[in-house]
Formats: structure tokens, C-alpha cells, sequence
């Protein structure tokens, strides 16, 4: 009777991961940071940007901006919580070279500009370019899948797919 009444509420499980930016896709294991390639953050992937904007990989809400603009973390309304990282060791750059778009709590789309960024700024004062997006919940997914492989296009390309718990 009450779902006649108000509807079934149940949400969605499942989240599909867009590019959050244009590049080559990697496994996480090629991430040249222990702390990504070993997973110690979850399981994801890494792009190798080709230009320097990211957009929302997925519907939701930011739930974290560095106050350094080198990365951001969203959540999902299925949950999953993704955090993406550009570059390695670019917090060192103490926000140089960045601009967020996005502040703490705004709600995003798929394709929503986060973060644009000065590559060429990067490739010089940071380790690498490597871009973790990192599933940082994924020990509370029941199914985690790569989609892509080769060069993606941000807000187009279906990189990853994975169910919660």
C-alpha cells in the first residue's frame, strides 16, 4: 500500500564514472605513486591529461575542495565518493596554476567544469601529470570494472563502472 502511495524510493547502486578529463586512460597499478598503484586510497584509474580542465565524472555533490585546488572529491547519491587528484605531488604548488569552478557542497552534473588547470605549469614543478581518480570508498563496492582503455574524451567517455554494497 505505501508504495502506491509514495513510490518506490530505492535508489540506484550502481555508478557509472565518466572521464573527468581528456587523455590517456591507466591502470591505477601504473599510478608512479605508491599510495594510488598500490591502491592504498581504493581502486580506480589515472589519466594522462591532454589539456588542463576537469569536469564532474559523475552526478552528486562536492564534498571536498583542497584548499590548494590540486584536487576535489564528489559523492554520489548511490554513495560513492570519488577523488580526483591532479597530477602527483602538485599540493606542493600551494595552489598555483589552479582554478576551481566548484565550491564545497554545490551540487554537479556529468560534464560540470570542477577545476581548469595550467598542464604545461604542472609537467614543469610537479612530479607528473598522472591524474588519480580514485574510488576512495571502493572497499564498500561490490563490483568495481575499467570500461575504457586508450584516449578518453572528459564528460563522454564511460571509464568505470561499479555496484555498493
Amino acid at each position: 500500500m505505501f508504495k502506491k502511495l509514495f513510490g518506490n524510493k530505492t535508489k540506484s547502486k550502481e555508478t557509472t564514472v565518466l572521464a573527468p578529463l581528456s587523455g590517456n586512460i591507466l591502470p591505477i597499478s601504473e599510478v608512479p605513486d605508491p599510495v594510488f598503484s598500490q591502491k592504498m586510497m581504493g581502486d580506480g584509474f589515472a589519466i594522462e591529461p591532454s589539456e588542463g580542465q576537469v569536469v564532474s565524472p559523475v552526478a552528486g555533490e562536492v564534498v571536498q575542495l583542497f584548499h590548494t585546488k590540486h584536487a576535489v572529491g564528489l559523492k554520489t547519491e548511490a554513495g560513492t565518493e570519488v577523488l580526483i587528484h591532479i597530477g602527483l605531488e602538485t599540493v606542493a604548488m600551494e595552489g598555483e596554476g589552479f582554478e576551481a569552478h566548484v565550491a564545497q557542497g554545490d551540487k554537479v552534473s556529468v560534464g560540470t567544469p570542477l577545476i581548469t588547470f595550467d598542464l604545461a605549469l604542472i609537467q614543469e614543478k610537479a612530479k607528473s601529470i598522472i591524474t588519480p581518480i580514485v574510488i576512495t570508498n571502493s572497499d564498500a563496492s561490490e563490483s568495481f570494472e575499467i570500461l575504457a582503455q586508450g584516449t578518453v574524451q572528459k564528460g563522454e567517455t564511460a571509464c568505470a563502472k561499479l555496484t555498493m554494497k
